[in-house]
């Protein structure tokens, strides 16, 4: 008995441990899953937290991390963007844009130049001493501008972050973690590009868009930029003295307008000089234009960012007569079309003001570095397709149904097919004025050939000679009943830099014989 009782208590205290165990073993599982699932739980809250501040973060800098701010007489637009390395880009519509390593740290800032302010350029302009001073406050005005966008940047990404957090959460608690998280993560990335901002990145930029070319372009900058300040300090005397020229024509005593007179400016080879429509717009308002006739290299590279540049047409309201140059691509001539006073002709007739114009575009398209006329070359294969373009448009001029009163080509070689279809040709390309008459085979009318200067000195390129290229536009006068030309005045506009206006009045005797004239040759095949 007593063996078998020790047996069973044995074997009880054999049973008993491990039922001991077993329940401790049960006791403890639980506890340690539960705190497991809660360090989960709160590493993914907190990863939550984190993800939904780094979105606030995003989403709130592109939708307010922009604000509008006068630098000098310009309208700029700033931006800041999350980005993965610290730069700054400068856009200068339509020419392009300026790329700048400026500063460290995740963020972006755009700066781009706007409309100029009319009121502000113009007081400016009355008073130097007031430009000056607007060139030294440009930095303060960037300055202000910057820091008004680092304060609404980190008011629009902790606000939008917090509207985040509680639309995922619904808890305000987190919503204010990640709110805080949000303010954190701006103030650093803005902290980080203020500590590490780099002024003298402006001297080593690189360039996008048209401005790829500026080094070569410009030359030296630095004497371009002093001529440019010359001419923007006497800008209001050219100004004033075109404006003058309408009263010193009409007080010409040789020739006096009929009131049915139309009258044409021809205007060619602007290249993107923007002061070339303040200079148009004046003689369009004081001479009475009926039409603007442009006879191409309205732009540099015919990119569509130099498309801009066209949209001071509509500003004329008056028939905008154009052929492309061969600077301008079809995108060019696009954008011209879109103005609602434009007519492009390339190889087709128009009737405007009682003129019957006929006109075609340049058939090359040679955007190189340089607007001289040699950066186009008048090779053999060259003067072919110049001359096969002017057989075209003679072709379309005596198809006509109506007699053609003037016809329109880019460069004079093109001129030659068309002696003795139409009493006048207006060119351009070689940026300086000439009046000839084309060679005329027998029992032909005469025809003139007048080829414009450059109407905007030729962009920027005119300021690399010692002297700068004058702006040159040209009115014409036709009588109402002939259409003939009666008289032209040639308006020579110093070049940037100078203030001198000249008005050289031409009167022709006999219109039907066409204006004394030597006779030049154009290329032959």
């Amino acid at each position: 008995m007593d063996g078998q009782e020790n047996e069973q208590q044995e074997g009880r205290s054999d049973v008993a441990p491990k039922a001991g165990r077993t329940r401790r073993f049960a006791l403890r599982g639980p506890t340690d899953g539960r705190r497991r699932w809660r360090a989960l739980r709160a590493t993914g809250v907190t990863l939550a937290v984190l993800a939904v501040a780094l979105a606030g973060v995003m989403i709130g800098a592109l939708a307010g991390g922009r604000v509008s701010t006068d630098i000098g007489p310009f309208q700029a637009d700033l931006t800041v963007a999350p980005a993965l390395t610290g730069s700054t880009t400068v856009d200068v519509p339509p020419l392009g844009a300026l790329l700048l390593d400026s500063h460290d740290g995740p963020t972006h800032l755009t700066v781009e130049l706007g409309a100029l302010d009319q009121g502000r350029t113009e007081a400016l302009l009355d008073d130097p001493a007031s430009l000056s001073q607007a060139s030294r406050t440009a930095v303060d005005d960037v300055r202000e501008g910057v820091m008004r966008l680092g304060l609404r940047t980190a008011a629009s990404t902790v606000l939008v972050t917090l509207v985040l957090a509680l639309l995922v959460f619904r808890d305000t608690r987190r919503a204010a973690w990640a709110g805080g998280l949000a303010l954190a993560v701006t103030a650093v990335s803005l902290g980080t590009a203020a500590s590490t901002l780099r002024p003298q990145a402006i001297e080593e930029p690189r360039y996008e868009g048209l401005l790829v070319n500026a080094p070569a372009i410009v030359g030296d900058a630095r004497r371009i930029a002093n001529d440019y300040t010359r001419y923007a300090e006497q800008l209001q005397h050219i100004v004033g003295n075109v404006s003058q020229l309408y009263t010193t024509v009409s007080a010409l005593p040789v020739y006096e307008p009929d009131p049915d007179t139309t009258r044409v400016l021809h205007i060619s080879d602007m290249h993107l000089n923007p002061a070339a429509w303040q200079l148009i717009r004046t003689v369009v308002e004081q001479f009475n234009i009926d039409v603007v006739v442009d006879t191409g290299d309205i732009t540099d590279w015919g990119s569509e960012p130099e498309a801009s540049y066209v949209g001071a047409i509509g500003l004329l309201q008056k028939p905008y007569v154009f052929i492309r140059g061969n600077h301008d691509s079809g995108r060019t001539a696009a954008a011209v079309a879109r103005q609602r006073n434009a007519i492009v002709l390339d190889n087709n007739t128009t009737t405007v003001a009682g003129l019957t114009i006929a006109g075609i575009g340049d058939p090359r398209f040679t955007p190189d570095k340089s607007t001289s006329p040699a950066g186009s070359g008048l090779t053999r294969e060259t003067a072919d397709q110049l001359i096969d373009t002017g057989d075209k448009l003679a072709a379309t001029v005596r198809s006509s149904p109506r007699p053609v009163n003037i016809g329109l080509v880019h460069d004079p070689a093109s001129a030659g097919p068309l002696a003795g279809t139409t009493p006048l040709v207006l060119a351009g390309h070689t940026h300086r004025r000439d009046v000839s008459k084309l060679p005329q085979a027998p029992g032909q009318s005469p025809t003139l050939l007048m080829v414009q200067g450059s109407s905007g000195g030729a962009g920027l390129r005119g300021l690399e000679g010692e002297q700068p290229t004058p702006l040159s536009m040209s009115v014409l006068y036709f009588d109402d009943e002939n259409k003939l030309l009666q008289a032209y005045d040639d308006i020579t506009v110093g070049g940037t830099g100078q203030a001198q206006v000249n008005l050289q009045r031409h009167i022709v005797e006999d219109p039907k014989a066409g204006a004394p004239a030597p006779v030049t040759p154009t290329p032959t095949r």
